[in-house]
């Protein structure tokens, strides 16, 4: 594993951290998470590695070893799917996979929808339509965690969201800056991801709504599921082994 620096199109300073050797493959990570946490902590970028790929994991803006800057400025609409064009662009990137998690996967939908960006192969990971077309809502809630932050109780359904901000030492400043650059998305754009696709979910998360709706609607998409919530999900193997088992099967 190693890790590195680029500047986005804005000059804010990114992290990118790679392991393995092979194809290409730009993995994100989900909302206040990071690269560590979602990818190389339970072995999934490992996982991912041994099937013949070189995992490049950015931290978004706001994100792990990224920088949180604070000057509104720098948060402009689809600010992230600028940071991964930016990424891509750096490492001159053509024959690549592109996913993510939650953000990562509405992130890389996003990018391909509006033809940023043109894998050869997707990966979605705990998205359903409700995270595309009604992110509004989720980006609400969390907006009202960053508000409320020190005066959210027990038993809030806010508290739990308000412990992870808190365990991932989240800037709240620039986290709500953040949150006003993702808009929803027409989900008759997802017309435009023709490429092979995996849509990947835990059994028991419905946090974004339904993946396996969203796997209906994409033109060239399977749907797999893996044991756990939206937050357990990346905590066990199988997330790590079902991406890489479908990308061995479609080489």
């Amino acid at each position: 594993m190693k890790t590195e620096h680029l500047v986005s199109f804005d000059s804010t300073r990114l992290a990118l951290h790679r392991v393995g050797e092979g194809t290409p493959f730009v993995l994100l990570h989900g909302l206040f998470s990071s690269a560590e946490m979602n990818w190389i902590k339970w072995g999934h970028a490992a996982a991912i590695a041994a099937a013949g790929y070189e995992v490049l994991m950015l931290d978004f803006r706001v994100h792990g070893d990224s920088e949180a800057p604070h000057d509104p400025a720098k948060y402009p609409q689809n600010v992230l799917v600028r940071d991964v064009v930016a990424l891509v662009d750096h490492l001159a990137l053509d024959n690549y996979v592109l996913g993510g998690f939650s953000l990562g996967a509405r992130t890389s939908l996003h990018a391909v929808a509006q033809g940023m960006l043109d894998p050869q192969r997707l990966v979605v990971g705990g998205m359903g339509t409700a995270g595309l077309g009604e992110w509004s809502k989720r980006s609400a809630h969390f907006m009202r965690v960053i508000d409320e932050f020190e005066n959210i109780p027990r038993g809030d359904p806010a508290y739990f969201s308000m412990q992870f901000l808190k365990s991932q030492g989240v800037d709240r400043v620039a986290a709500r800056l953040l949150l006003q650059t993702l808009p929803d998305m027409e989900l008759a754009a997802l017309a435009n991801v023709t490429m092979p696709t995996l849509v990947v979910c835990g059994d028991e998360d419905r946090d974004n709504g339904s993946a396996q709706e969203l796997a209906e609607m994409l033109p060239d998409a399977e749907y797999r599921e893996v044991p756990g919530t939206h937050m357990s999900s990346v905590t066990k193997p199988d997330l790590g082994r079902a991406i890489a088992d479908w990308l061995e099967e479609i080489q």
